[in-house]
């Protein structure tokens, strides 16, 4: 899984994975990582030849998420793995409940508002991160102190850890 999907699975509510139906290898590769955070596993093309497929693809995903630990915010039977057919619609009024019986238990259970908190908490860190660095790379003398430091730690003669603490202390000498 990429970055992107942990950081936007971080923002939302209910994240959902929507997949076109597989031959089966896919659960022990890619996939794998984002099953750990989706909420509700999709198979779509769940109509004509392919409906066997999606099925079976549904099935192995569902038999997966049975042996996955139980997270917080997940309300009995979920994270769940459902069919659904974007050219018929059949399917699709089982994900909308889905999405609101989950929707519904977490508000209920309090955990929006303590998925809310998260959230800014998350926002803070990256904003000080995002005003650290730019302080960091914004000081003349330290983007100096810096790249002597990066020729140091790539001709071996400081460690990344040394050179990094130095720059910090440094930085936060000035104050």
């Amino acid at each position: 899984v990429g970055q992107s999907e942990t950081v936007v699975a971080e923002m939302t509510d209910i994240f959902l994975l929507l997949l076109a139906p597989a031959g089966g290898d896919e659960l022990q590769g890619v996939k794998r990582g984002i099953m750990e955070v989706a909420d509700l596993i999709v198979v779509n093309k769940a109509d004509g030849a392919l409906k066997p497929v999606a099925e079976a693809t549904r099935s192995d995903y569902a038999g997966a998420l049975r042996l996955m630990r139980r997270r917080e915010g997940d309300a009995e039977g979920f994270p769940a793995a459902l069919c659904v057919s974007a050219v018929t619609g059949e399917g699709l009024a089982q994900v909308w409940d889905a999405v609101t019986r989950l929707h519904d238990w977490r508000r209920d259970e309090g955990w929006l508002d303590r998925r809310r908190a998260a959230q800014a908490i998350q926002s803070m860190h990256r904003a000080l991160e995002r005003g650290l660095r730019e302080r960091l790379y914004g000081d003349g003398q330290v983007r100096s102190d810096l790249e002597a430091a990066t020729a140091a730690v790539a001709a071996g003669t400081l460690t990344p850890d040394d050179a990094a603490d130095r720059l910090i202390t440094r930085v936060f000498a000035k104050d």
